[in-house]
């Protein structure tokens, strides 16, 4: 398990190694000086100088990714001179929104696309199986942002049902107290119901923006997976032991079929947490998507340079842990690795 766990950690490294790099090489050649950018056009050329100095900017080029990547390990992340703020400071007030969103998305995936892929292979009837290949082709062929228009469009705009693109909460909503940062998840922890209720009419149309895409891939997969565990013979034996249909599926075929979809599950989860860019963009939702747009806007590429590794390292964490939880849950693959 040790060898199969360092070998995993070791490809993660490497993983991050060539993001982290590419993320600086890129944005080192992006137009235009940056220290020019931060004081504008009619900074004296000794007070650039200063800067690009202070900025490290006259280093060797391996010198700079090397501070780049020893600072961003030790926390230092830079500063952002477009808000006068420390970038992990600007992050960590947006990464729980922005994880919040995500889970709540994930969780709209994940249930639906058991559900349906459940109902599509217990059924086994043209109308659910047909509704089930529709809603997967819809959600792997809709961009997130266009759907996101479509719903505030028409469950706001003509319908009214749930708010508009105001935030996490309304105007005059008094907040629970900050425990994990997500407004939803510390309304439930302090039982605080009006909040919570309001926090989730907000973050419903958001979700399912940002879950549609996940959900049609999980329930291809699971679907596809389902029509192939079904014909083993142990689902035989178990509905001879007298368990109905619906059971011996819900029981047995489902955790069989899941452990395939693991890997995608947790890397959708990633996805749904560091990418929900223009999504949080459609419904001003003040999570990290919204902190690098603004960022790429105003030029603050030190914002950008840092959300970058840190998706990087998220992607590698999940992956790194979905494996070897893969590998606990299945013998056969820790063998084999």
């Amino acid at each position: 398990m040790l060898r199969f766990f360092g070998s995993r950690l070791a490809g993660g490294a490497v993983s991050i190694f060539g993001a982290s790099l590419l993320a600086f090489l890129f944005l080192r050649k992006m137009p235009g000086d940056p220290a020019r950018l931060v004081l504008g056009p009619l900074a004296s050329d000794e007070s650039i100088a200063a800067l690009r100095d202070d900025m490290g900017l006259n280093d060797p080029v391996w010198t700079q990714y090397w501070h780049y990547v020893r600072d961003f390990f030790t926390g230092d992340w830079g500063f952002s001179y477009s808000t006068g703020q420390d970038v992990s400071t600007q992050i960590s007030n947006r990464l729980p929104a922005s994880v919040e969103l995500g889970l709540w998305a994930f969780l709209f995936a994940f249930v639906a696309a058991i559900g349906l892929a459940l109902l599509s292979t217990y059924r086994h009837r043209p109308v659910i199986d047909g509704v089930t290949r529709a809603a997967a082709f819809v959600g792997l062929g809709t961009p997130p942002f266009w759907l996101g228009l479509m719903l505030l469009v028409v469950f706001f705009s003509w319908l009214g049902w749930f708010p508009g693109p105001e935030g996490r909460v309304s105007e005059g909503t008094a907040l629970p107290p900050k425990i994990t940062g997500m407004v939803s998840i510390d309304a439930l922890l302090t039982f605080n119901l009006p909040a919570f209720g309001d926090a989730f009419m907000h973050l419903f149309l958001p979700a399912i923006s940002l879950g549609l895409g996940a959900f049609a891939l999980l329930v291809r997969l699971l679907r596809a997976n389902l029509h192939e565990v079904g014909r083993e013979p142990f689902l035989v034996v178990s509905r001879s032991k007298g368990l109905s249909r619906w059971s011996a599926h819900a029981r047995h075929a489902l955790p069989n079929a899941f452990l395939p979809t693991l890997t995608a599950g947790g890397l959708l989860l990633a996805q749904m947490i560091g990418g929900s860019v223009l999504v949080e963009k459609v419904y001003n939702w003040p999570g990290v998507g919204t902190l690098v747009v603004d960022s790429i806007l105003r030029q603050d590429f030190s914002v950008v340079q840092a959300f970058i590794l840190l998706s990087a390292c998220a992607y590698v964490v999940v992956n790194l842990l979905v494996d070897v939880l893969y590998g606990v849950l299945d013998p056969r693959v820790r063998s084999a690795r």
